[in-house]
């Protein structure tokens, strides 16, 4: 019952935001909403909607775990805490609204869910092949391949970091957080971070990026 009047009451307080936003907000709000019902069953949606590596894998206070073609797409609206659900939905909608307002919104999703695909793929063959039985949520694979595409689409757009404040042109933004996750996940920095995830929503954001620009010519 509690979970039916958070949804219906983010519902009727999204609503609007939803058809002003487009693809992006519906995407931001599915997330928040997703994330209001695991506050409520967090163990049920982790162990059947989470991405876990191929097998069937016994985890404690979880019980028997394992992958499932569905978590995929699934695990791309779970996240792990507030801060990741706000990092991931922040930069979502600062990178997102431009990238949908030049592709639209049909291809924009399109990019947003191959992304998804291929950085869940290519976490799905990381974490199978480490041999640990863990599971991996969050957007940051569709968000990182909206970023690469932000900075294809808008290569001399001026980006200002956080720290140190220092202006860059999108496309050199972009490169480098691109050398430094690949970077961490080598070095196995910044443990229960999906660095390689987020180099496969990279690449699967290109993919398509290139494809489409094949198609006009």
């Amino acid at each position: 019952m509690k979970i039916r009047v958070a949804v219906d009451q983010l519902h009727r307080g999204m609503t609007k935001v939803i058809l002003m936003r487009g693809v992006t907000g519906i995407l931001i709000a599915t997330n928040v909403a997703v994330f209001l019902l695991q506050m409520q069953q967090p163990d049920a949606l982790l162990v059947n909607y989470a991405l876990w590596p191929f097998g069937t894998h016994a985890v404690p206070d979880l019980g028997r775990v394992g992958f499932a073609p569905w978590q995929l797409v699934t695990s791309a609206f779970l996240h792990g805490s507030f801060a990741h659900l706000f990092l991931n939905m922040f930069g979502l909608w600062m990178f997102g609204r431009d990238c949908e307002r030049v592709l639209g919104a049909a291809r924009y999703l399109a990019l947003y869910s191959g992304a998804v695909l291929s950085a869940s793929l290519t976490q799905l063959v990381v974490s199978s092949l480490a041999g640990a039985a863990y599971p991996t949520v969050g957007a940051s694979g569709g968000v990182f391949g909206v970023l690469l595409a932000f900075g294809m689409l808008f290569p001399q757009r001026r980006i200002v970091l956080l720290f140190p404040p220092i202006p860059m042109p999108a496309w050199l933004f972009v490169m480098m957080y691109g050398v430094m996750e690949l970077a961490n996940g080598v070095l196995g920095t910044q443990a229960g971070v999906a660095h390689f995830a987020h180099l496969g929503g990279m690449l699967g954001a290109w993919i398509l990026l290139r494809h489409w620009r094949a198609m006009a010519r």
